[in-house]
This record gives C-alpha cells, sequence and structure tokens, in this order.
C-alpha cells in the first residue's frame, strides 16, 4: 500500500536511514519543524510501516561471520506447498540473513552468513540441503562488497 508522502516525510526518512539514533529534537532541528509535530510524522510514519524497524548496522568480520554467501536455490516443484515448505524451513535457520522469491532459472536466493568456509560447508549439508522440497543449489560466495547501503531513494 502506497502511502502519500510530502517533503517533510520524505525528509525524515533520508535522516532517518542515514542515523536512526539522531534525537527526536536533532531531527525536528534538521528538518525546520518543533519536537512534538516531528515525533507525530514520525510515529505516523511508523504506524503506517512505512518505517518498519530500527536496526544496529553490525560489522560482521568482528563479530566472526568472515564469510557470506549467495546460494541461488530452485525447489522440485514451484507449487504453493513447496514454497510455503521452503519459506517455514528458511525461517528458522539463523544464518540465513535474506530470503528472496525470484523470477527466472532459480527459484530463491539466500544471503547466508557463517564464521569460515568449514561452517557454511556444514550449514548447507545439515540445515539447507535437507529441505525436502530443494532441488538443487547454486553458491556464490561474496569476496568483497563495494556498496552495501541501506538507504534507499525516496521519490
Amino acid at each position: 500500500m502506497k502511502v502519500k508522502l510530502d517533503a517533510t516525510d520524505r525528509k525524515i526518512l533520508e535522516i532517518l536511514q542515514s542515523n536512526s539514533n539522531i534525537t527526536n529534537a536533532q531531527l525536528a532541528q534538521e528538518i525546520g519543524l518543533s519536537p512534538a509535530p516531528t515525533l507525530e510524522r514520525v510515529k505516523k510514519l511508523e504506524n503506517a510501516k512505512v518505517i518498519k524497524s530500527y536496526h544496529a548496522n553490525v560489522d560482521l568480520a568482528s563479530v566472526g561471520l568472515g564469510v557470506s554467501t549467495f546460494v541461488m536455490v530452485s525447489l522440485k516443484g514451484h507449487n504453493k506447498d513447496n514454497i510455503q515448505k521452503f519459506i517455514d524451513a528458511v525461517n528458522k535457520i539463523d544464518e540465513v540473513v535474506e530470503c528472496h522469491h525470484l523470477t527466472g532459472q532459480s527459484d530463491f536466493i539466500l544471503k547466508v552468513v557463517s564464521s569460515d568456509i568449514q561452517a557454511y560447508q556444514t550449514l548447507m549439508l545439515e540445515k539447507v540441503s535437507n529441505i525436502d522440497v530443494v532441488d538443487n543449489m547454486q553458491s556464490m560466495v561474496i569476496l568483497s562488497t563495494f556498496k552495501d547501503s541501506k538507504v534507499v531513494p525516496i521519490p
């Protein structure tokens, strides 16, 4: 559901995407409103699910997650039951940090984090490949990341 945003809403979203730790007083000053209407606007954006959540952006390597991969997954049959079984199983695997349903040759792409290649191999063999609706998988290890922006342009 598309929400109608004015220039002030767009500015709030731009600022909060770059710094979600900003105080309401600082945000109010940056957008040129007093704190009460600023807070009201932020709450409106949260209630409309335009702002879904706030997160810390964790450096994966510093917490021991040195290997990130993308995994293309094809299911045995592309039907509603198999899709739901796969989604339910993937949601139980903490190391799968993203799961996207796709068009094209594969049915899903997963982003998987692990401590090292051995842990990744164990995860794939013991968890992901054991999901009974998985037909095949193709893994791509991420060597370097040059852009990982969580800031989306607000039209």
